[in-house]
This record gives structure tokens, sequence and C-alpha cells, in this order.
């Protein structure tokens, strides 16, 4: 071999050889640092629960889960002389066009949403979430309480907006009672009605599950006689008044809140879709024991809580379902709380 071509057959073997001491060093450096990126991926959620102070009561809302919500075939709409009617007959198109201008299709995931109110001398949990009654979805309430720093046992009162399942089910998952030193308070009419054996027979199959769950919900504060339904016109606790906002239900209730001149109304199910009903308000519901009377009811507070600038605690809007409504060329809007993840300061 001439000197020509060993020199050439040098030149083209440095390359290779550096290229094989890169790759034997990686090697080396991947086999010296192992890769954490196969951990585990862990699947859950942090505690649901969130804080805040309303003058000088603390407020934490506490997440009982959230299920798939079924959009397509509970949305209604009040139309002259039909009454309410499926919103896919009314309006074709307008559940998902308005689902789509939120960046949301179906299924859309509802939350469900309790709030617990610490006034420095007594406890009260407004809402209690669906318990047992919708299944593994739901029924996280307890658990998020308990992480939020309190006990089921501390809880000294609990105002229900009113008796679906969703709202009823979590003083009495499994039917056995889990607040054991709680009265439990619902608006008369309310009580009157789901509790009727007589109502139950004369509504509609899709509330017969409803009725089933209050009862079997209820008993166990009934037999302990610590079931005592109000009437509107007093504060229930100082601090806490019950309005009457009947529509959704017979009995269906607001609670405003105040204290140190803030206020923040609890106002229930006012809102199952928020990407459709602040567009839309005269969007109802199947469930509704009145749709007309539940979209006035709906107007009406869109209305005055825009014009009042209170806060607003609601059963459905996304967790934690805390913030203000907002009205801009005569449309509505939801204005969520900036999260702040400060300590609550006292």
């Amino acid at each position: 071999m001439s000197s020509k071509s060993a020199g050439t057959s040098l030149g083209r073997l440095i390359p290779i050889a550096a290229a094989a001491l890169v790759i034997t060093e990686t090697l080396f450096v991947s086999a010296a640092k192992p890769s954490f990126a196969a951990a585990p991926i862990v699947g859950t959620q942090a505690p649901g629960f969130y804080r805040m102070m309303l003058g000088s009561f603390e407020i934490t809302v506490l997440s009982d889960g959230t299920h798939p919500f079924p959009v397509h075939k509970v949305l209604t709409q009040v139309v002259g002389g039909k009454g309410a009617i499926p919103l896919d007959q009314a309006a074709p198109g307008e559940a998902d066009a308005l689902l789509a201008e939120s960046k949301l299709a179906v299924p859309v995931q509802g939350s469900i949403n309790a709030f617990l109110i610490n006034t420095g001398s007594k406890l009260i949990l407004i809402d209690s979430g669906a318990g047992s009654l919708y299944g593994d979805c739901c029924g996280h309430l307890i658990a998020n309480l308990k992480s939020a720093g309190y006990s089921p046992d501390q809880v000294d009162e609990i105002y229900l907006t009113h008796l679906h399942a969703d709202h009823v089910g979590g003083i009495a998952p499994n039917g056995n009672m889990a607040f054991k030193n709680a009265v439990v308070r619902v608006s008369q009419v309310d009580a009157d009605y789901w509790l009727s054996d007589k109502n139950e027979q004369a509504a509609p199959k899709l509330l017969n599950s409803m009725f089933e769950g209050d009862k079997a919900s209820l008993k166990p504060y009934i037999d302990a006689g610590k079931f005592k339904p109000f009437t509107y016109g007093e504060q229930l606790s100082p601090g806490i008044t019950p309005i009457a906002s009947p529509g959704h239900t017979p009995g269906h209730s607001f609670f405003m809140v105040e204290s140190d001149g803030q206020r923040m109304l609890m106002w229930g199910d006012v809102v199952h879709v928020a990407a459709v009903q602040f567009p839309n308000p005269s969007v109802t519901l199947a469930y509704d024991s009145d749709a007309q009377m539940a979209e006035n009811e709906r107007e009406m507070v869109f209305s005055e809580a825009a014009r009042s600038g209170y806060w607003i605690g609601a059963a459905h809007i996304s967790f934690p379902g805390v913030g203000h409504v907002s009205a801009s060329q005569g449309k509505y809007y939801w204005i969520p709380a900036n999260y702040d993840g400060s300590p609550v300061q006292k």
C-alpha cells in the first residue's frame, strides 16, 4: 500500500473512531445516570378544597367530584304553546356550538360543589354532594372535608338548597348518617314535595330516583330528630339568610351569606352548563319542576348579581365555583375568582 493510500484510509477512520467514542460515552453516561421518566403515572387529583375569607367568615369550598353531564338529554327550552322541549329540537346545534366556543364538547364534566362556612361560632355546610347516589364518580366530600382540616363531627348545621340527589345524598352515604352532630335544614316547601309518596307517583319517571334518594338520605336525621325544615323570613344563623327561589324545585332556596359588609350568594342550581346558560339564560333543564319559573329566576339573579357585584357560590360551575357575574352588551359572563394560594388571613 502506498503512503498516499494509507494516509487516505487513516483519514477516513479518524471520524469513525470519534463517532464510536461519542456513542460509547453516551451509553456510559446513560448507564451511570438512571432515567426517572419510567416513574408510574399517579392518576389522581389534588384534594378538592378551596378556601377564602368572606369578611370574618372562613369559606371552604368542597368538591364532591364531577360527572358526565347529559347535555343532549336534559337541556330544554320553553317554547310558546309547547312548554319545555329538548333544546336540540328548539334550537338544533346550539348546545354544541356554544360548547365549542368555550373549547368544550360532550361529554362535559359537571362539578358538584358544596360550601363549608366557619362563622366563628358555628360550622355550617351548604349542600352535601351526591354521596353514594351517583356512583363512583362522586361522594368525595367527606374525604375533602377531612383534607381541609375539619371533621364531619364538627359540623353543626347543614343547609340544603333543595332536595335533588346531588345536594342531599352526601348527608347519608349508603343510608348512614355522616354528620352525627348536625341538624339538617331545607325549605318546608321542598320537604313537603319530595317526601310525599303521592307526589312521587305523579312525578315524571326522570325524577323517581330523586324521591327515593331523598327519603333514604333524610331518614336517619328524621329518626334522630335532627331534620328541621325552615320557612322564609328570618336568618337561619347570624349572617345567613334563606331566599325563596322556586322553579328548579318547588322549594329551591338561595342562601345569602354576609359578613363585615361582604356578601356571597349560594345560588344552588341556577346554572348547570355555564358555557350554554350564560350566553343563553333561557336554556332550562328537564329536571326543572317549573321550567318557565326557573328561567325567570336565572334571568333575575344574573341581572341582580351583575349590578350588585356580590360573590357567587355555584354548585355546578367548574370547581371551586366561586366568582362574579358580569354583563356587557346585553350578555352575561362568568368571572371566576382569581386563584390565591397564599395563607388565608383571618
